[in-house]
């Protein structure tokens, strides 16, 4: 059994990913509208990839190679993309391949309701308002967000990346952390503290999509009406 840390001693692992930190994230042209983006789908698809990275960071590795062929200095250019100015250009994507091919496999996180609604309770008032950051425009907290909806144990997290438009540039975006020192990100997906996550995914009136992932070391379900 698991020891159940209270909230006064428990840590908080807090990320953001801005414009500044996500394989991209200074876009040369405008950011796409959410446009037909089937954001179900897209929170199905970043629970599978974050879980194909944390089993099998190999296989990321793999496909970040892939990638390194699109980067001319610290633009990336992908085929029928808007081009993306990075902080580090290849710098980091092979840093984060050679971290990836060292990193032991760890296991696959469950999947929570109340994470995924303390993750909406961000990404739906901030996706209107246009912000970005860890904390609502109603003043919330990703602890406070995620107490809304049940009880923590241990630890507790929070990922929001902004403009990617598939599930696939959402994680590996986390994992290469371009321009965030520590990378924070990372250290959140593949934290062998964290066993269950919850995702949500909006449209975002500035960079046209938004998607939040809550981690916690354990979370026990609010009772329903």
């Amino acid at each position: 059994m698991r020891k159940k840390v209270t909230p006064r001693v428990a840590r908080l692992l807090l990320t953001c990913i801005g414009l500044s930190a996500v394989i991209g994230l200074s876009c040369i042209e405008p950011a796409q509208a959410a446009g037909s983006v089937d954001f179900t789908a897209l929170e199905q698809g970043i629970v599978k990839e974050v879980n194909l990275a944390r089993t099998n960071p190999a296989a990321y590795a793999s496909w970040l190679r892939g990638q390194r062929q699109y980067y001319r200095g610290k633009l990336m250019r992908r085929p029928g993309e808007a081009p993306v100015r990075t902080q580090e250009g290849l710098a980091a994507v092979d840093e984060a391949i050679r971290w990836l091919e060292k990193h032991r496999p760890a296991g696959a996180l469950g999947t929570s309701r109340g994470l995924s609604l303390a993750a909406r309770d961000l990404v739906a008032p901030q996706g209107a308002s246009g912000g970005i950051g860890h904390t609502g425009p109603d003043g919330s907290t990703p602890s406070g967000r995620i107490e809304r909806h049940g009880q923590w144990e241990s630890v507790i997290g929070e990922n929001v990346a902004y403009g990617q438009r598939t599930a696939r540039d959402v994680v590996a975006a986390f994992i290469v952390d371009d321009g965030v020192p520590g990378r924070g990100h990372r250290t959140n997906l593949f934290n062998a503290a964290f066993h269950v996550l919850g995702v949500d995914c909006g449209p975002h009136s500035t960079y046209g999509t938004t998607c939040a992932i809550t981690f916690a070391g354990g979370f026990r379900e609010k009772p329903g009406p």
